[in-house]
């Protein structure tokens, strides 16, 4: 299990802003992050899900989130299918290179006889510690929205420990405390 699981060291390049930078463990301490796994770069499914992502961005942003997409291609394929598509010319997020497949492994999605990711996506909070995943198989797209969803809940139950989110739960909804009825809106 990946829960409570931290985050190994790592230093990756990126493609973010039009620019290479590296992102390291450090960057992702002290602020909750959301790392977004995916096989391939110029593939088909893909590009709907990061521009979902980057439709949202803005809101991860409010809340204090930064996204990290991340995939077996390195920074240099990640400018050129940025140069080359206008979905992808939408992301702001930084874009990790992980050719080597570390942060792959690290979050258990790799499959190491295709050399690519499943797709997965991971809430980080500020510790480096993972709260919430979920993996998919390459064929499932994911929701943005609802991943945005869940980072607002994990956000949640982190500041009021003594509550919890019932299903469907959005921010200004009613919670439970553990053996009490709802509590109310909050």
């Amino acid at each position: 299990m990946l829960i409570g699981k931290e985050v190994m060291d790592f230093t990756v390049d990126a493609f973010v802003d039009g620019e290479f930078k590296k992102v390291t463990k450090n960057d992702i301490l002290g602020k909750w992050s959301v790392f977004v796994f995916y096989p391939a770069d110029f593939t088909f499914v893909c590009p709907t899900e990061l521009e979902d992502l980057a439709d949202l961005y803005d809101e991860f942003q409010k809340i204090g989130v930064e996204v990290y997409s991340v995939s077996t291609d390195t920074h240099f394929t990640h400018k050129a299918w940025h140069d080359a598509s206008d979905t992808i010319k939408k992301i702001k997020y930084p874009m990790l290179a992980d050719p080597t497949a570390a942060l792959c492994q690290d979050f258990q999605v790799y499959i190491e006889e295709e050399g690519l990711a499943l797709r997965g996506s991971f809430i980080v909070n500020p510790e480096g510690k993972i709260v919430s995943y979920e993996v998919n198989d390459n064929s499932i797209g994911r929701n943005a929205s609802e991943l945005l969803r869940k980072v607002q809940a994990a956000q949640f139950v982190a500041k009021h420990g003594d509550q919890v989110c019932p299903a469907k739960w959005r921010p200004g909804a009613e919670t439970l405390k553990p053996g009490i009825e709802l509590v109310g809106r909050i």
